[in-house]
């Protein structure tokens, strides 16, 4: 199935998933697009699901759409939406760009949820 879907909305309404995996997704989103689409990520999870996803933190390329996230807010938002952290790492970039560093969370679908 090809679908062309895209965040915060996503249109998967039937669709459940064990996983879903955001790699350098959400500093594109701006702070309302990561509320709204948390929620909506949270409401695609089966129960017990997981939703992993990484952070880009530093100077934005140009021409490139991207906003500050922290951690703490990404956290706060799961939070809100059901979710409880199971995983949560920070590393340099791998690719050795000056000021730029990474946050790794894992995020669980709370027990009892009712999703």
């Amino acid at each position: 199935m090809n679908r062309d879907d895209r965040l915060p909305r996503l249109s998967a309404q039937r669709l459940r998933f064990d996983l879903i995996l955001l790699t350098a997704v959400w500093m594109h989103l701006d702070e309302r697009q990561r509320s709204a689409a948390m929620v909506r990520l949270t409401g695609l999870l089966a129960a017990g699901g997981r939703v992993i996803l990484s952070l880009r933190h530093g100077p934005v390329p140009a021409g490139r759409r991207m906003f500050p996230v922290t951690a703490q807010e990404t956290v706060e938002l799961a939070r809100r939406s059901g979710l409880h952290v199971i995983h949560h790492a920070r590393r340099e970039d791998p690719h050795g760009r000056p000021g730029v560093a990474w946050t790794y969370l894992g995020l669980q679908l709370r027990a009892g949820s009712g999703r």
